[in-house]
């Protein structure tokens, strides 16, 4: 991992510290879940370049937190579902932390990851929603296989789709590995916003017959697809 793809913030974190890019309260946009209320806490740090990213501003930018001022915001906002998502927010040690807190203050967590990161250390209690990279990204190359069988009920894959390319090697992935992958993990395969017509996706999935979900990000249509905090 090249330091200079991080933020040298991270590097001094004490333990019990986050580096925090936003918290917000707004309807989750994604995942079975989608529609739902739910506050969000974004960590700064990622070591991918995805080229559809959609929060590079979450790359650098943050405010040095306690994990116990994370916790008091989450409760502060009053909202049951809470997500911690990124960057990659497995890359702050006190991650693990924040989550298992979050979890005994009777939130539903859930965890959004790039699938560039083991997950085994995480509560699991927590519901982790997987990022599998397809080759358009530009990071497929850096997916953890060990990440799969690693799945369990109540977690989720997601796929983001930004070509036709990227559909045949998502459809040919799942084919491969869909043994690995437990029947209660429910997957997704997300339009990258503004990169593929939704209706040829549709089309795609319905004449494969493919047991996926079409994933659509609300939050961008209610809104706008480069507005923060949504």
């Amino acid at each position: 991992m090249s330091a200079r793809l991080l933020p040298e913030q991270l590097g001094r974190l004490k333990p019990g510290e986050l580096l925090i890019s936003e918290f917000f309260h707004s309807i989750q946009g994604e995942s079975t879940h989608i529609g739902r209320p739910c506050f969000f806490i974004r960590l700064t740090g990622c070591h991918l370049r995805c080229v559809w990213c959609d929060s590079e501003y979450s790359f650098f930018d943050g405010e040095v937190r306690t994990v116990k001022e994370c916790v008091e915001k989450a409760g502060e906002a009053q909202c049951p579902l809470v997500e911690v998502t990124g960057g990659e927010p497995l890359l702050q040690t006190s991650v693990y932390e924040l989550l298992t807190q979050l979890c005994d203050r009777g939130h539903e967590v859930l965890l959004e990851t790039s699938g560039a990161v083991p997950i085994d250390r995480v509560d699991p209690r927590v519901r982790r929603i997987v990022d599998w990279k397809c080759p358009e990204s530009g990071e497929s190359s850096r997916n953890k296989p060990q990440v799969i069988p690693a799945l369990k009920a109540g977690d989720e894959l997601k796929l983001v789709i930004s070509s036709r390319l990227d559909y045949e090697w998502a459809r040919a992935w799942l084919t491969r590995e869909r043994p690995r992958i437990p029947e209660s993990v429910p997957v997704h395969f997300s339009p990258a916003f503004g990169r593929v017509p939704l209706e040829d996706l549709a089309r795609w999935i319905l004449e494969d017959r493919l047991p996926v979900r079409l994933n659509l990000q609300i939050h961008k249509w209610i809104w706008s697809p480069t507005r923060r905090g949504v």
